[in-house]
């Protein structure tokens, strides 16, 4: 995003810190369904929605390193939650997590369009109501 054009609230959505706090939503979702069903085990799910966190520098470094988003945000998670992370991702592809949480942040985006959108109508009805 461009950040002269970009409203502060959006660019929030939009950063990087965002994005991966919206991945570790769908990973820490996805450790508790599995452990629910029986796949994962529960103190494993519970040591991931716990210690779950993240260093976005680490990321990064790791990034540059490693070369995929996933390896280096899986990788950067799993040293916060330590021996429990083994299972952190587990029966999940990259796609899984990166579009289902990309879902998460469109929603957030069109909340703010949607409250944008029916304000200005709002005003526009107020208008043509005045007479002339």
């Amino acid at each position: 995003m461009i950040p002269r054009y970009t409203r502060p609230e959006m660019g929030k959505i939009w950063s990087d810190e965002n994005k991966f706090r919206c991945w570790l939503q769908v990973e820490v979702a996805a450790s508790l369904t599995l452990a629910e069903a029986g796949l994962v085990p529960p103190e494993a799910a519970q040591a991931i929605a716990r210690k779950g966190d993240f260093d976005l520098r680490r990321i990064h470094d790791i990034e540059t390193e490693v070369k995929h988003d996933v390896i280096a945000f899986t990788t950067a998670v799993a040293e916060k939650i330590g021996p429990e992370a083994r299972w952190l991702h587990y029966g999940l592809t990259s796609n899984d997590v990166v579009d289902t949480a990309q879902a998460l942040q469109i929603k957030e985006a069109s909340r703010i369009l949607m409250e944008n959108f029916l304000s200005k109508f709002k005003t526009c009805r107020q208008q043509r109501k005045r007479p002339i």
